[in-house]
Protein backbone atom coordinates (compact mmCIF):
# COMPACT_ATOMS: atom_id res chain seq x y z
CA UNK A 1 0.00 0.00 0.00
CA UNK A 2 0.90 3.65 -0.04
CA UNK A 3 3.15 4.86 2.75
CA UNK A 4 3.96 8.28 4.13
CA UNK A 5 6.59 8.57 6.82
CA UNK A 6 7.87 11.52 8.81
CA UNK A 7 9.91 11.32 11.93
CA UNK A 8 9.73 12.98 15.35
CA UNK A 9 12.29 14.19 17.81
CA UNK A 10 12.29 12.25 21.09
CA UNK A 11 14.40 14.86 22.85
CA UNK A 12 11.83 17.67 22.61
CA UNK A 13 8.77 15.42 22.44
CA UNK A 14 7.57 16.92 19.16
CA UNK A 15 6.25 14.49 16.58
CA UNK A 16 4.62 14.61 13.18
CA UNK A 17 2.17 12.38 11.30
CA UNK A 18 3.97 9.12 10.85
CA UNK A 19 2.50 6.39 8.66
CA UNK A 20 -0.48 5.73 6.41
CA UNK A 21 -1.15 2.54 4.48
CA UNK A 22 -3.90 0.39 3.03
CA UNK A 23 -4.93 -3.09 4.13
CA UNK A 24 -7.94 -5.00 2.81
CA UNK A 25 -9.30 -1.86 1.17
CA UNK A 26 -9.15 0.05 4.45
CA UNK A 27 -7.03 3.14 4.93
CA UNK A 28 -5.23 3.08 8.27
CA UNK A 29 -3.38 6.10 9.62
CA UNK A 30 -0.85 6.34 12.41
CA UNK A 31 -0.92 9.62 14.27
CA UNK A 32 1.92 11.07 16.28
CA UNK A 33 0.75 14.03 18.30
CA UNK A 34 2.65 17.13 19.24
CA UNK A 35 3.40 17.64 22.91
CA UNK A 36 0.67 19.17 25.13
CA UNK A 37 2.58 22.43 25.47
CA UNK A 38 3.12 22.89 21.76
CA UNK A 39 -0.52 22.14 20.93
CA UNK A 40 -1.91 24.45 23.60
CA UNK A 41 0.27 27.24 22.29
CA UNK A 42 -0.60 26.65 18.65
CA UNK A 43 -4.04 25.10 18.27
CA UNK A 44 -6.47 24.30 21.09
CA UNK A 45 -8.80 22.73 18.51
CA UNK A 46 -6.05 20.33 17.41
CA UNK A 47 -5.31 19.49 21.05
CA UNK A 48 -8.98 18.77 21.80
CA UNK A 49 -9.29 16.60 18.69
CA UNK A 50 -6.21 14.57 19.55
CA UNK A 51 -7.46 13.93 23.10
CA UNK A 52 -10.77 12.68 21.73
CA UNK A 53 -8.85 10.15 19.67
CA UNK A 54 -6.45 9.13 22.45
CA UNK A 55 -7.02 10.50 25.96
CA UNK A 56 -3.52 9.36 26.96
CA UNK A 57 -2.04 11.51 24.17
CA UNK A 58 0.62 8.90 23.43
CA UNK A 59 2.38 7.65 20.33
CA UNK A 60 1.91 5.68 18.21
CA UNK A 61 -1.86 5.98 17.74
CA UNK A 62 -3.69 4.17 14.95
CA UNK A 63 -6.86 5.33 13.22
CA UNK A 64 -8.83 2.79 11.18
CA UNK A 65 -11.94 4.65 10.10
CA UNK A 66 -13.61 5.66 13.36
CA UNK A 67 -11.64 3.09 15.39
CA UNK A 68 -8.68 4.38 17.39
CA UNK A 69 -6.04 2.24 19.08
CA UNK A 70 -2.79 3.01 20.85
CA UNK A 71 0.06 1.04 22.46
CA UNK A 72 2.42 -0.26 19.77
CA UNK A 73 2.18 -3.96 20.62
CA UNK A 74 -1.61 -3.88 20.60
CA UNK A 75 -1.47 -2.10 17.25
CA UNK A 76 0.87 -4.74 15.81
CA UNK A 77 -1.48 -7.56 16.82
CA UNK A 78 -4.51 -5.71 15.45
CA UNK A 79 -2.84 -5.16 12.08
CA UNK A 80 -1.67 -8.78 11.88
CA UNK A 81 -5.14 -10.13 12.64
CA UNK A 82 -6.83 -7.69 10.28
CA UNK A 83 -4.46 -8.43 7.43
CA UNK A 84 -4.76 -12.19 7.85
CA UNK A 85 -1.03 -12.68 8.51
CA UNK A 86 -1.82 -15.16 11.26
CA UNK A 87 1.55 -16.87 10.99
CA UNK A 88 2.94 -13.84 12.84
CA UNK A 89 0.56 -14.43 15.76
CA UNK A 90 -0.11 -18.19 15.95
CA UNK A 91 -3.52 -19.50 17.02
CA UNK A 92 -2.20 -22.47 18.95
CA UNK A 93 -2.74 -21.52 22.63
CA UNK A 94 0.74 -22.56 23.78
CA UNK A 95 2.55 -20.93 20.89
CA UNK A 96 0.51 -17.75 21.30
CA UNK A 97 1.19 -17.75 25.05
CA UNK A 98 4.94 -17.73 24.40
CA UNK A 99 4.55 -14.89 21.90
CA UNK A 100 2.53 -12.92 24.45
CA UNK A 101 5.10 -13.61 27.17
CA UNK A 102 7.85 -12.20 24.95
CA UNK A 103 5.74 -9.12 24.20
CA UNK A 104 5.12 -8.47 27.90
CA UNK A 105 8.79 -9.09 28.62
CA UNK A 106 9.70 -6.51 26.01
CA UNK A 107 7.30 -3.91 27.39
CA UNK A 108 7.80 -4.49 31.11
CA UNK A 109 11.44 -5.54 31.31
CA UNK A 110 13.68 -5.07 28.27
CA UNK A 111 12.40 -1.69 27.09
CA UNK A 112 11.62 -0.54 30.62
CA UNK A 113 15.22 -1.08 31.75
CA UNK A 114 16.42 0.86 28.70
CA UNK A 115 14.11 3.73 29.62
CA UNK A 116 15.09 3.60 33.29
CA UNK A 117 18.76 4.05 32.41
CA UNK A 118 18.71 6.43 29.44
CA UNK A 119 15.64 8.64 29.90
CA UNK A 120 16.82 10.40 33.09
CA UNK A 121 20.05 11.23 31.27
CA UNK A 122 18.23 12.50 28.17
CA UNK A 123 15.38 14.42 29.75
CA UNK A 124 16.58 15.35 33.24
CA UNK A 125 20.33 15.63 32.57
CA UNK A 126 20.86 13.11 35.37
CA UNK A 127 24.16 11.24 35.69
CA UNK A 128 24.35 7.63 34.52
CA UNK A 129 23.32 5.15 37.20
CA UNK A 130 25.56 2.03 37.21
CA UNK A 131 22.89 -0.05 38.95
CA UNK A 132 20.38 0.74 36.24
CA UNK A 133 22.95 -0.22 33.62
CA UNK A 134 23.39 -3.57 35.36
CA UNK A 135 19.62 -4.03 35.21
CA UNK A 136 19.79 -3.49 31.44
CA UNK A 137 22.49 -6.13 31.18
CA UNK A 138 20.38 -8.56 33.19
CA UNK A 139 17.37 -7.95 30.95
CA UNK A 140 19.44 -8.52 27.80
CA UNK A 141 20.78 -11.69 29.38
CA UNK A 142 17.23 -12.96 29.77
CA UNK A 143 16.60 -12.39 26.07
CA UNK A 144 19.82 -14.18 25.24
CA UNK A 145 18.55 -17.16 27.25
CA UNK A 146 15.14 -17.10 25.55
CA UNK A 147 16.86 -17.27 22.17
CA UNK A 148 18.97 -20.31 23.03
CA UNK A 149 18.26 -23.05 20.52
CA UNK A 150 15.76 -20.96 18.55
CA UNK A 151 15.97 -18.83 15.42
CA UNK A 152 13.46 -16.31 16.69
CA UNK A 153 12.17 -14.97 19.99
CA UNK A 154 9.23 -17.37 20.37
CA UNK A 155 10.53 -20.38 18.42
CA UNK A 156 11.77 -21.01 14.92
CA UNK A 157 9.21 -18.86 13.12
CA UNK A 158 9.08 -15.09 12.83
CA UNK A 159 6.30 -13.59 14.98
CA UNK A 160 5.05 -10.26 16.27
CA UNK A 161 7.29 -10.79 19.29
CA UNK A 162 10.30 -10.31 17.02
CA UNK A 163 8.79 -7.14 15.54
CA UNK A 164 8.52 -5.61 18.98
CA UNK A 165 11.77 -6.89 20.44
CA UNK A 166 13.92 -5.91 17.47
CA UNK A 167 12.76 -2.30 17.80
CA UNK A 168 13.90 -2.31 21.42
CA UNK A 169 17.19 -4.07 20.72
CA UNK A 170 17.92 -1.64 17.88
CA UNK A 171 17.51 1.17 20.43
CA UNK A 172 20.06 -0.52 22.68
CA UNK A 173 22.35 -0.86 19.68
CA UNK A 174 22.04 2.78 18.63
CA UNK A 175 22.73 3.84 22.21
CA UNK A 176 26.05 1.99 22.08
CA UNK A 177 25.13 -1.01 24.22
CA UNK A 178 27.52 -3.90 23.48
CA UNK A 179 25.44 -6.73 22.03
CA UNK A 180 28.49 -8.89 21.32
CA UNK A 181 28.37 -10.10 24.93
CA UNK A 182 25.09 -11.81 24.10
CA UNK A 183 25.80 -14.17 21.18
CA UNK A 184 22.24 -15.42 20.75
CA UNK A 185 20.90 -11.87 20.69
CA UNK A 186 23.59 -10.74 18.25
CA UNK A 187 22.84 -13.60 15.86
CA UNK A 188 19.08 -13.07 16.09
CA UNK A 189 19.48 -9.31 15.61
CA UNK A 190 21.34 -9.80 12.34
CA UNK A 191 18.69 -12.28 11.18
CA UNK A 192 15.91 -9.84 12.01
CA UNK A 193 17.57 -7.10 9.99
CA UNK A 194 17.14 -9.33 6.95
CA UNK A 195 13.75 -10.90 7.67
CA UNK A 196 11.56 -8.51 9.69
CA UNK A 197 9.26 -6.60 7.31
CA UNK A 198 9.88 -2.87 7.50
CA UNK A 199 13.07 -3.08 9.52
CA UNK A 200 14.71 -0.44 7.34
CA UNK A 201 11.84 1.94 8.21
CA UNK A 202 12.54 1.43 11.91
CA UNK A 203 16.21 2.25 11.32
CA UNK A 204 15.34 5.40 9.43
CA UNK A 205 13.24 6.54 12.40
Amino acid sequence: GKKYIKHGNVRDHSFKCSHTFETKNTMITFLSFYSHKKIRNSSSRHFSFSLQINPQHTIPTLLDGDFALWESRAICIYLIEKSGKENFFPKDPKQRAVVNQRLYFDMGTLYQKFADYYYPQLFAKAPADPEKFKAMETAMGFLDTFLGGHKYAAGNELTVADFSLVATVSSYDVAGFDLSKYPNVAKWFELCKETVPGYSINQAG
